[in-house]
């Protein structure tokens, strides 16, 4: 086991050519839900769109609970959305028969609200059609034409990795992880799933990187379960894959047979990710010292994953 986390996945696509500034201010990074949830005017929750810039989704969420007099547990949304960017998302609040609160009280300079109308049921996590991105890269310095031909392979697909803001700040959930998964640890249940979440996507990034180091990521190997590459999300049940790619999970994750039994026990379902995620509506364009990019992702993927194969990113700035 490390004593210090390796979150510098292998690249697939050759090589980041070019290095650029990141996040340098919130704009550069602009993510929209795609989902419009089905209006119902009986209905007892409120859904409502909000644009916020430089706040957190959990953030926004505890000040519609307080807005509303409801429990926070009462607030639901598609999916986390990144802090240090803009972007716009859905939320949910169940009223039941509590009257309509004043929501126009959650404007201001870092909270916007689009609309608002009734709906039948509570928003969940990554039932959403998926993001749509617009980002920025400042001060490009590098090898342009090399950088081009690597933008024009993302078109075909990238390595489907969870991006580092899933493990926390310097790997602190995994610390954690580590910790009820090999020392027995207690922690608070919102922490605890924090670390289980951490724990699956350290465990599949490291088969899809081995996939990637032995080039085998983007076709399938003998024994995978299904028609397309994938890797285990580990829980509770039989691991399908069998033949070559059985061998290859099994010899990865052997070491991390503690962390197998505690994710087993702790009652999570096996399960299965994609190892290539393809982006939708692709597109790029150089515009003098910056390098601005378009693209669409479904739910749970990560928009790090793909720019991490263009560039290394400089962080001005980085947060959920």
């Amino acid at each position: 086991m490390p004593e210090a986390w390796n979150l510098n996945w292998p690249r697939a696509l050759g090589g980041a050519e070019i290095s650029a500034d990141f996040r340098t201010e919130p704009e550069d990074f602009v993510v929209d839900e795609l989902a419009f949830p089905e209006p119902c005017d009986d209905g007892e929750h409120v859904y409502l769109h909000i644009r916020k810039r430089g706040a957190n989704t959990a953030w926004v969420a505890k000040q519609l609970a307080k807005l509303a007099g409801v429990r926070q547990l009462d607030v639901s949304y598609f999916g986390l959305k990144d802090r240090h960017a803009v972007t716009t998302q859905w939320f949910s609040v169940w009223l039941g028969q509590k009257p309509e609160a004043d929501w126009l009280q959650i404007n201001g300079d870092e909270v916007s609200l689009l609309q608002t109308f009734r709906g039948a049921r509570k928003l969940r996590r990554g039932e959403h059609a998926g993001n749509r991105f617009t980002i920025r890269l400042r001060n490009i310095r590098g090898d342009r034409q090399a950088a081009d031909k690597v933008l024009e392979q993302v078109r075909e697909g990238i390595p489907n990795y969870f991006g580092e803001q899933r493990f926390g700040v310097s790997g602190g959930n995994l610390d954690l992880a580590r910790q009820l998964a090999e020392e027995e640890g207690r922690c608070r249940k919102s922490e605890k799933a924090f670390a289980m979440s951490a724990a699956r996507s350290w465990l599949f990034n490291q088969v899809l990187a081995e996939r990637v180091n032995s080039k085998s990521w983007f076709e399938c190997l003998d024994g995978e379960p299904e028609a397309t590459p994938s890797g285990p999300l580990w829980g509770r049940g039989r691991n399908p894959t069998v033949g070559i790619a059985g061998e290859l999970e099994e010899r990865v994750l052997g070491e991390w047979q503690p962390w197998c039994n505690w994710l087993e026990h702790c009652g999570l379902k096996q399960e299965r990710r994609p190892l290539v995620l393809r982006p939708e509506a692709f597109r790029y364009q150089w515009c003098g010292d910056n390098l601005e990019l378009e693209f669409a992702l479904p739910p749970g993927a990560f928009a790090t994953a793909l720019l991490r194969e263009v560039a290394n990113l400089v962080n001005v700035n980085s947060g959920t």
